[in-house]
């Protein structure tokens, strides 16, 4: 029986793994399972699932009945939960698993940053920031700022936010890369004095940052949630393949 690869993900980096896996070495199956808060996901290579597991029992559950030889998570860095399933999961199949973390986002000279711990205290922070927000930390959790009622939200996200959200709110439907050009001008035509942002890394949403700095807006940024105990991340696909070259019976060398 062909080896079989779990990818847990959805994001940009996922996408590549289940691309480079399937080119080096096609007879080896891979899955990748996406959460399905995405209407539309683009296309991926290999084997697609789509929906939850029921937690890490229920994770543990399906790597022993599709037979899996070795998971892969490379969820957002935010997807917390996910990635404890994932771990505890295969370390209850006795299985190896790998954590994919793109880096995160460092501040730079000209940056006014302010650090927060979570959505809340995001919130607790504006408004003594600014009145106008622009506020990109996805379509869940825009309850956290809810009874701010004398700020003026733009929302932007992929797909439609769910309720509850503050009073006065637009939402913008976007999905990036963003150019440095479109989020200057995004901040001029909405007057944006503040932005809100998880710590997600990578390149596609990393000009709001740029536009920010160059501004003077500052972003409030929430810091990423700690990996579980006793795991370490690798930073990119390269990462990835190495960790899985180890594996003999999965057949890859990280040159090949």
């Amino acid at each position: 029986m062909s080896p079989h690869i779990l990818i847990l993900g959805g994001t940009t980096e996922a996408r590549e793994l289940a691309a480079e896996l399937t080119r080096r070495r096609p007879e080896i199956r891979v899955t990748t399972s996406l959460a399905g808060r995405v209407s539309r996901p683009g296309a991926l290579a290999g084997e697609v699932r789509i929906g939850g597991f029921g937690g890490a029992e229920g994770l543990a559950e399906w790597l022993r009945e599709h037979r899996v030889d070795a998971v892969v998570d490379a969820t957002h860095p935010f997807a917390e939960s996910i990635t404890a399933n994932a771990v505890r999961a295969a370390a209850a199949s006795g299985l190896p698993v790998v954590v994919l973390r793109r880096p995160g986002w460092q501040p730079g000279p000209g940056d006014r940053w302010h650090p927060v711990a979570d959505l809340a205290e995001a919130a607790e922070a504006l408004p003594a920031l600014g009145r106008r927000v622009l506020l990109t930390t996805g379509r869940l959790g825009l309850a956290a700022f809810a009874h701010l009622s004398r700020l003026h939200f733009v929302v932007r996200s992929v797909e439609p936010p769910e309720p509850p959200m503050p009073p006065d709110v637009e939402v913008l439907l976007a999905r990036g890369p963003f150019t440095v050009a479109d989020e200057t001008a995004l901040l001029r035509e909405h007057r944006i004095d503040v932005v809100v942002t998880k710590d997600s890394g990578g390149v596609a949403t990393s000009a709001k940052l740029t536009a920010a700095r160059t501004a003077g807006v500052p972003v409030v940024v929430v810091r990423r949630p700690p990996l579980p105990d006793g795991v370490s991340a690798v930073p990119d696909v390269a990462g990835v393949l190495e960790r899985l070259g180890r594996l003999e019976r999965l057949g890859l060398s990280p040159g090949r």
